[in-house]
């Protein structure tokens, strides 16, 4: 039975810091918990080797990118608020991945159990990391050994649950906040029903109907 579920945030638009974000998972799953990895189960394993392709500018292709765009943020969102139990941001880099500096505030403002792991030095600033991402920690700091993780992710789960009641659930919600996790939840459900695109045409066909789930209505 699975301890929960940990949400993988950090850099991976190389494949150097993709595998340093698998490693990040490997470690927890061999521990017992369950991982989301967005470049592994997210929208994101879809459309990474074209992230930087000039024709994404194009005319008509620019339209459907800002679309699967929008789909990655809705079911990042969904994950984090309410399918993954907790987080761990990964800090390693020469500069904070400004992605996962989002996710693990929206992590921290939903109450969610986080730690931060890092174990690089080029980022600190007169010997300290930033305050305002640090400051997301319960310790106020990072971890800096890998294999400590699934320890420092159960105290800080532990803060959490002697902590008072989190109301900042359900309807208690921002309605922006509401609308980004219905459509992710839809986005999650295309996601788990739909099988592996064999050919870039069905990968296009599948980012397609992913982006639809996005629309009003």
């Amino acid at each position: 039975m699975s301890k929960g579920c940990i949400y993988c945030s950090g850099p991976l638009f190389c494949p150097e810091e993709r595998a340093g974000m698998s490693q990040v998972a490997r470690i927890f799953e061999e521990s017992g918990y369950a991982t989301f990895l967005p470049h592994r189960d997210g929208i994101e394993r879809f459309v990474l080797g074209s992230a930087n392709n000039p024709a994404a500018n194009l005319p008509g292709v620019s339209k459907l990118t800002r679309a699967i765009n929008r789909a990655i943020f809705c079911l990042d969102i969904y994950q984090i608020v309410e399918v993954c139990d907790a987080l761990v941001f990964n800090m390693n880099g020469r500069v904070p991945d400004e992605g996962g500096v989002v996710e693990t505030a929206v992590a921290w403002t939903a109450g969610k159990p986080l730690i931060i792991y890092k174990n690089d030095a080029r980022s600190k600033v007169g010997g300290n990391d930033n305050s305002m991402i640090t400051g997301l920690s319960p310790e106020f700091a990072t971890v800096g050994e890998l294999e400590t993780l699934p320890r420092e992710i159960e105290k800080a789960r532990e803060k959490i649950r002697t902590a008072s009641p989190n109301l900042h659930r359900g309807e208690n919600l921002p309605p922006q906040v509401r609308t980004a996790l219905e459509r992710g939840r839809r986005i999650w459900a295309v996601l788990q029903n739909l099988p592996t695109p064999r050919n870039s045409k069905e990968t296009i066909e599948l980012l397609e109907q992913l982006t639809l789930e996005t629309r009003e209505g």
